[in-house]
């Protein structure tokens, strides 16, 4: 059974403003990469999230980026399983200046430690989607102190 999973969320802002708020390091930084994100997303750069809560800045290789529809990115699932996932974030427009935010990653291996960091990162993508709507909508960061 490969290990994989799609999460999503709606968000009542137009997909250019919400495709920004992740390619852009600086409005990452305020909702999501609480240590910081550096380099904004583009294809084929590498760039570098930091967490507080998760301590320790980690690579983030950009395979593909598409203008208001999609990012395509590899990282190191966990370093317990030594393996890089692919995570694939699309962009739908919506009715009403709101846009659907899918996030999907596969690449774990079948393993004990392979599904603990498959669900790990399910976990970590759903809380990405809840802060981005609240931060976009409403100014709240919900990371903030929410892991300490």
């Amino acid at each position: 059974m490969e290990l994989k999973f799609s999460v999503a969320g709606r968000i009542s802002k137009p997909v250019d403003d919400v495709f920004e708020a992740v390619v852009s390091p600086d409005s990452l930084s305020q909702y999501f990469t609480t240590g910081g994100a550096k380099g904004r997303l583009q294809t084929g750069v590498e760039v570098t999230w930091d967490f507080h809560d998760f301590p320790g800045a980690f690579p983030v290789l950009v395979q593909e980026v598409v203008q208001n529809e999609k990012i395509v990115l590899q990282w190191e699932a966990d370093q317990k399983t030594a393996t890089w996932t692919t995570v694939t974030m699309e962009f739908t427009p919506l009715d009403g200046n709101r846009t659907l935010v899918r996030i999907s990653e596969h690449g774990w291996p079948e393993t004990e430690a392979g599904l603990g960091a498959c669900l790990g990162n399910c976990e970590g993508w759903t809380g990405m989607l809840c802060a981005m709507k609240a931060w976009m909508e409403h100014g709240i960061n919900l990371r903030d102190g929410f892991y300490k």
